[in-house]
């Protein structure tokens, strides 16, 4: 996969914010692979970093606990470890959650996106950075065709929100001070991400597999509602390749849609019953009400600026996606769940 630039990360000094999470686990393990030498910030105890756990992560990074909320702490990883890239990726990430903590969520993925932002502004090693937030930062029109990178940005739920406004504050912190430290920052707008290992409430493969473990019927909400989904390793190698090109100080400091091909945008029921049939058995039942909290219908990311301008594109469609993924969670516990990413990211990279 040479647009990924893989000799590039031999010996780079890379920070992660949320390291512990499904998306930064399987992140830390690429980077290791490639060669980088990783340093990590997470809480120390955050629900789902059972992959991280399993993986034995913290034996081969510097593996730093903290709340994105605490700028000491934080500074202090920053100046000791002197990273030249840093990847944002630690957040308060699910929806559903943010009704119920709404100041939680607004803290973690606005102020504690603003504190990573002043880090990376005083800490004269770094010079590039890339800040994940949501596809579900636009104004949701339940288009059809998909968002593009410069449509408005305006979350309804305090999820979104708060992801709207993370965008705005990143815009902010590059106009205002980055630029002119010549420290090149980009945000990454991924669609629905699927894989092995998340193990997160309120997501739908973790919780088809709960379901199935437990010979119990799949409860789905908002069956009709559309989707980009994706396996993990696809936004992660956009990530991978925008950090490279903002570190080589090519001017893509922007935002960027990292989403599937449109054969995957697709509704939650065809997802699950595309999953049940590659399980082998399951039922699931509609359990959506009218007080249901509010979450999109409709949802699809335009990702032709990073296929022209990072010359990245998807190469996993949604069979494969869930082929690899339930391919995964029937050999958990049965092989190494590092080993089984790591594989899996072996197999990514010759595509």
């Amino acid at each position: 996969m040479e647009d990924m630039g893989i000799s590039f990360w031999n010996e780079k000094k890379v920070l992660v914010t949320g390291h512990t999470g499904f998306k930064g686990t399987w992140l830390t393990i690429w980077l290791d692979k490639l060669g980088a030498k990783i340093a990590g910030y997470s809480l120390k105890d955050y629900p789902n970093d059972i992959l991280y756990k399993e993986c034995q992560l913290s034996k081969k990074i510097l593996d730093t606990r903290g709340d994105i909320l605490d700028f000491e702490t934080l500074n202090a990883l920053f100046k000791r470890f002197n990273p030249e890239i840093v990847f944002h990726l630690a957040a308060q990430p699910l929806v559903r959650v943010s009704y119920e903590e709404p100041i939680k969520t607004f803290n973690a993925n606005i102020l504690g996106t603003s504190h990573v932002l002043e880090c990376i502004k005083t800490t004269d090693s770094v010079q590039a950075g890339v800040f994940v937030t949501s596809d579900k930062c636009y104004e949701n029109n339940e288009w059809v065709w998909g968002y593009r990178e410069d449509d408005v940005l305006q979350g309804q739920d305090p999820y979104s929100c708060s992801k709207s406004c993370a965008e705005l504050v990143v815009a902010s912190y590059r106009e205002s001070y980055l630029k002119k430290l010549s420290k090149f920052v980009g945000t990454a707008r991924a669609g629905n991400v699927i894989g092995g290992g998340d193990w997160a409430q309120d997501r739908l493969i973790p919780d088809c597999i709960k379901s199935l473990k437990e010979n119990k019927v799949i409860e789905i909400r908002n069956p009709q509602s559309t989707r980009p989904w994706q396996h993990v390793l696809e936004p992660l190698s956009g990530y991978l390749i925008l950090a490279q090109k903002l570190y080589e100080k090519e001017r893509v400091d922007s935002a960027w849609n990292f989403g599937p091909g449109l054969e995957s945008i697709l509704p939650v029921k065809d997802v699950v019953e595309k999953f049940i049939k590659k399980w082998g058995r399951g039922k699931w039942i509609d359990i959506s009400n009218k007080e249901e909290l509010h979450e999109a219908k409709s949802l699809s990311l335009d990702i032709s600026k990073a296929y022209f301008l990072l010359k990245w594109k998807p190469r996993i469609d949604i069979d494969e996606a869930l082929n690899m993924t339930v391919d995964w969670y029937k050999k958990h516990g049965k092989k190494s769940s590092y080993q089984m990413c790591l594989k899996q990211i072996q197999q990514y990279e010759k595509k």
